[in-house]
């Protein structure tokens, strides 16, 4: 669930015998370019990692940024250049119109820009506010190429450089507090002179590169509690799906039985359940490959490719209902998941295990700008377990894609159904009850929803930063199948009897947080995808220095994660229809508020490192992270 943190690094120990000196020290002021643009701003040096050959720098605003040293330009050479340049403008004196005694004398636009630049420049750098100083690279090439032809060779190089080391410098103006929006406007010249045509001309290219993310990368810290995290994790979660499968089969489940008795040791596993895992796996593998549905395009990587997946999972759960359907009719008896449950929760751990092994060791041979930031700390267990690679693929199968989408998640809908089929079975039931009817449904919904709207789930999280590695692997494979599938398991042995008007009131609660759900998570995707598309025109937005903008209008106005106030209302209704005699059942609600408030805290801390002093506007603005205030 984080960026791209490693690099190709610039020094070869076989280019050199001895360590390379570093340039900048920590505390030093340099001009540092932000990723992805040919703007430079004022940032301090925190630190210089030998191993990646990356600076640490910090912006005015808090923003923490790696850079390369190239990205990085000595502060004294702007300020002493932007001096030399101004001087001659300063009041009471008049420009000459020669570059130096003994050249002839010439006027030219793209000097009288330069000049107009680097007024600016050195008025903005002897400011003791807090604002950052742009300035554009980019040389003029037609007025250059005229210029050059009436000069001799030495002053064409001399110019070229110099023209190529200013343009015109800009700053961001402090938020409009009458309007409560944080805005960005392009600080007017001292002296009047403009340069606007070369403003016009790095703009459009500025609205270009925005899709392309940046160069280098942000610090991310190490997340779900670091290292020694990494190892509890690994031993936590096989351990709590197993206490909870353990837990849900007693006759009282509740948690004061605790610990659950243990099964021998044969009752864990069966070559049968495992085949049955394979089997389910490979038929999703192939309806992953046919060439049905549309191909969707994903999210810009770092090197600003963007990388294609088949979005035909609506499909997938469509066929794989047809062929649930003739299995049954052909007297296949589904309630073998439910009394295999332990077996098939086993194999498909094991299946998670080796695809984990696999997705690192192969992970050790991909390119560097292929690697997420999040799982590249260089400790081996971390990695492993957070994902050394952002988006591994066999050719155009891209792993992460199809686990996320496909066996997991259709695999939830078909252990429900034959849950179903065992409460009918075990209580001789005509049809399954009230509570297993809404928990089916209302978590079928919300499956085909999520395959439906599949495309939507490029710009998460999950497929956008984080890693392939255990934490996805053993979650789709795992933890949603057989986890998720606990409310309908409880219902099997434990019946509960619903009147018509609690049904009632349950499904409207569904349908209340399905429609927020899914609303804000569409409103959200449309504006990542296009920002500028005219149906999204009345939203208000607050710029950043990233080049993208915040929502603070529609439903990201309300609160500032309205898709998980969506979530957590159809959770409580999927919790509802089983009582209130065990906790069991509810361990989703509670699981879910878990994650969201951990996902809120980590997005938090991130955004405000990633968009600096807009962020905190956003803040003030939309106060409300999850659940807003009714007046």
């Amino acid at each position: 669930m984080t960026e791209l943190r490693s690099k190709i690094c610039t020094y070869h120990p076989a280019r050199s015998m001895r360590m390379p000196s570093v340039k900048y020290q920590r505390g030093d002021k340099v001009m540092g370019r932000w990723p992805g643009s040919s703007l430079y701003y004022e940032v301090k040096v925190q630190g210089f990692d030998i191993t990646s050959q990356l600076y640490t720098v910090i912006y005015k605003d808090g923003t923490e940024l790696e850079l390369k040293e190239p990205d990085i330009k000595n502060f004294s050479g702007f300020q002493t250049r932007s001096r030399s340049r101004s001087r001659s403008r300063s009041p009471g004196r008049r420009r000459s119109r020669s570059r130096s005694p003994g050249r002839t004398t010439r006027r030219s636009s793209s000097r009288t820009a330069a000049v107009a630049a680097a007024a600016v420049t050195e008025s903005l750098l002897s400011s003791n506010k807090d604002t950052k100083l742009e300035v554009r690279l980019g040389a003029l090439q037609q007025t250059m190429a005229a210029e050059n032809n009436s000069n001799n060779k030495h002053e064409e190089n001399d110019m070229a450089n110099k023209v190529n080391e200013k343009a015109e410098a800009e700053m961001e103006a402090e938020s409009e507090r009458n309007q409560g929006r944080y805005n960005l406007r392009r600080r007017k010249d001292d002296g009047g002179a403009k340069a606007a045509a070369i403003v016009a001309e790095q703009q459009e290219k500025e609205v270009i590169k925005e899709a392309a993310p940046p160069a280098a990368t942000l610090a991310t810290p190490l997340d779900f509690g670091g290292k020694i995290g990494a190892y509890l994790w690994l031993l936590f979660l096989p351990s709590w799906v197993l206490f909870l499968v353990f837990q849900v089969n007693l006759e009282d489940p509740s948690l004061l039985n605790f610990p659950p008795p243990l099964p021998p040791l044969e009752a864990f596993w069966d070559v049968k359940a495992l085949g049955f895992v394979i089997l389910w796996i490979l038929f999703q593998a192939l309806l992953y490959v046919l060439p049905v549905g549309k191909l969707s395009e994903g999210m810009p990587l770092r090197s600003g490719e963007r990388l294609k997946y088949r979005t035909n999972g609506f499909f997938a759960i469509m066929v794989s209902a047809v062929a649930v359907a003739v299995a049954v009719h052909q007297g296949v008896d589904l309630t073998y998941i439910h009394s295999h449950f332990l077996q098939l929760a086993v194999a498909s751990f094991l299946i998670s295990v080796l695809l984990s092994v696999y997705l690192y060791a192969r992970s050790r041979y991909a390119a560097p700008e292929q690697l997420a930031q999040g799982g590249n700390s260089g400790n081996v267990v971390y990695d492993f377990f957070k994902g050394h690679e952002l988006n591994p693929r066999i050719k155009d199968f891209d792993l992460k894609f199809f686990c996320e989408m496909r066996p997991g998640l259709i695999g939830w809908c078909l252990i429900n159904f034959a849950l179903a089929l065992a409460e009918m079975k075990l209580h001789h039931l005509d049809a399954p009850s009230y509570s297993m009817i809404l928990v089916n449904v209302f978590q079928l919904l919300y499956v085909v929803d999520g395959l439906w709207n599949e495309e939507a789930i490029l710009t998460t999280m999950d497929l956008m930063h984080d890693g392939f590695g255990f934490m996805l692997a053993f979650g789709d494979l795992v933890w949603v199948p057989f986890t998720y599938t606990l409310q309908a398991y409880y219902l099997v042995s434990h019946p509960n009897s619903l009147s018509l008007p609690v049904v009632g009131a349950i499904v409207t609660l569904k349908l209340l947080g399905f429609y927020i759900f899914r609303k804000s998570n569409s409103e959200k995707n449309a504006f990542r995808r296009d920002p500028s598309d005219p149906q999204l025109s009345h939203l208000k937005t607050i710029p950043t220095a990233t080049g993208k903008s915040l929502l603070v209008s529609g439903w990201w106005g309300v609160v500032r994660h309205p898709n998980y106030l969506g979530d957590l209302m159809m959770a409580l209704a999927w919790s509802l229809p089983c009582g209130f005699s065990h906790l069991l059942p509810w361990y989703y609600m509670i699981y879910f508020i878990i994650l969201l408030v951990h996902r809120d805290s980590r997005d938090m801390r991130d955004c405000r490192r990633k968009y600096g002093s807009a962020w905190d506007e956003y803040c003030r603005t939309v106060r409300y992270r999850i659940i807003p205030r009714v007046y």
